[in-house]
């Protein structure tokens, strides 16, 4: 097992100069000092050292195989995994990434489409020694609604709500989709992408107004028994805007003004995380939803890599200093990644029993669509039938229990939030010393205003 990286790894791409930035008259302002050093320069002055840089030569192939690689390496190995775009709009974060993938394979592909192949590769050759099942999910947060990509509902019965367990951040009802390939993952990944919110501005034609986090959960399984249960996090943000240059107006505006504020609300979560002098230990995750769904990837135990892109033009020099001081920061944050044993939750059993159900049914659909069926394929079809059966029961009953601690979760939920919304928190450890304090104070009015209606 290689080294584990304690710290968020950060890569930084430039971009070649646009057709629009070429007919501006636009001058390169930021260059890779030495092809061998992960530095970057901006004005011949300010100097940024990162843990890979790369020029705008650099192909896809060369960024996927040098930065990420091998941290898709490391999911097979319990770990969780996730990478995350971040830039300007229009400087390339898609395209990096391949979100926007159509099918078509040759250079030009990004990074999604490369892991996983890699990744199904991988547990092709590894096979005799475990079983893996996959999963993948699709969302899309939108002016801070969060929407299921893969579901076949209408726009609005898409959207779906955020919890918090004990294993942090969930999201009840989400579609999870069982892979067996690459080639089916990516059908999912085109027809969720296909839904997501794009329109037009000055600066992009094809401008993402939302970010997406597309999720693979891989549970390996050896002689029946849970071994790891791992999930990459895949994650595309919209990018940051000046209204002045999109000349967003309307619709396009308040797109605008949500997509900055997740990011203003990201930007503080990585300063604080950043920061040493953040002794209290408070970070506010809670102030967009944006910062909760990662709030694992940022100062939790998964294995980050944020891949920063960054335009060279000196026009958009304000936000590329801003992209690279934001990722400077990053780099300082410390996560804690383990390996995820086999313990299973109410929710990982769900999932394991829905995998299984849809290996059985798979199986017994092969068996009845043979041409010739002998007595021997006749007795594992009513054995293969019996199991379906079986693991539809338990299923059912996994759902019911799941169905209750979710009530539970969603009381506990509303009743932190009201606490959080009207007590000056600031960290855990004040946490049981201000509800004590609120407690008191209910008790001593409601003392009074009992007093006051004897009176009366």
């Amino acid at each position: 097992m290689t080294s584990i990286p304690e710290t968020v790894q950060v890569a930084v791409r430039i971009r070649p100069l646009s057709h629009s930035e070429h007919r501006l008259g636009c001058q390169s302002v930021t260059e890779q000092v030495d092809r061998g050093e992960p530095q970057i320069c901006v004005r011949s002055s300010e100097l940024f050292t990162f843990t890979h840089v790369f020029d705008a030569g650099s192909s896809q192939r060369e960024v996927y195989e040098t930065s990420v690689k091998s941290i898709v390496d490391k999911l097979l190995e319990g770990f969780n995994v996730t990478i995350l775009a971040y830039g300007q709009t229009g400087s390339g974060k898609t395209f990096t990434m391949g979100t926007s993938f159509e099918g078509k394979y040759d250079d030009g592909i990004g990074i999604i489409p490369r892991t996983l192949n890699d990744l199904f590769d991988q547990i092709g050759e590894q096979s005799s020694e475990f079983r893996c099942a996959v999963t993948c999910s699709f969302v899309e947060l939108y002016q801070e609604n969060v929407y299921d990509l893969l579901s076949y509902r209408n726009r609005f019965e898409k959207m779906v709500g955020i919890r918090e367990d004990a294993s942090g951040v969930i999201i009840p009802g989400l579609t999870e989709v069982p892979v067996n390939s690459a080639d089916e993952t990516l059908r999912w990944l085109i027809q969720g992408a296909s839904a997501r919110a794009v329109a037009s501005t000055s600066m992009n034609k094809e401008s993402n107004r939302s970010h997406t986090i597309f999720t693979l959960t891989v549970r390996k399984i050896r002689n029946n028994q849970l071994v790891t249960i791992s999930k990459m996090h895949l994650v595309d943000l919209a990018g940051s805007e000046r209204s002045k240059k999109t000349r967003a107006v309307g619709d396009r505006l308040r797109e605008s003004i949500h997509i900055n504020k997740g990011l203003l609300a990201l930007g503080n979560v990585i300063a604080a995380l950043g920061s040493i002098k953040n002794t209290k230990g408070y970070i506010s995750y809670r102030d967009s939803k944006l910062t909760r769904l990662l709030q694992n990837s940022l100062g939790g135990n998964s294995i980050t890599l944020m891949i920063a892109c960054v335009s060279p033009a000196d026009y958009n020099l304000e936000e590329t200093l801003s992209t690279l001081r934001y990722a400077d920061r990053a780099l300082k944050i410390r996560n804690k990644p383990m390996i995820n044993d086999g313990e299973l939750t109410a929710r990982d059993e769900i999932e394991r029993l829905k995998a299984e159900n849809h290996e059985l049914r798979t199986t017994l659909e092969q068996f009845q669509t043979a041409p010739v069926i002998v007595s021997k394929n006749e007795r594992s079809v009513q054995k293969l039938q019996e199991q379906v059966r079986n693991t539809n029961v338990q299923l059912q009953a996994a759902n019911r229990k799941l169905t209750k601690l979710e009530q539970r979760a969603l009381q506990a939920e509303n009743t932190l939030d009201l606490i959080f919304r009207f007590l000056p928190i600031e960290s855990a450890g004040d946490f049981k010393q201000k509800t004590n304090e609120a407690l008191h104070r209910y008790r001593k009015e409601s003392a009074l205003w009992n007093a006051s209606d004897n009176k009366n």
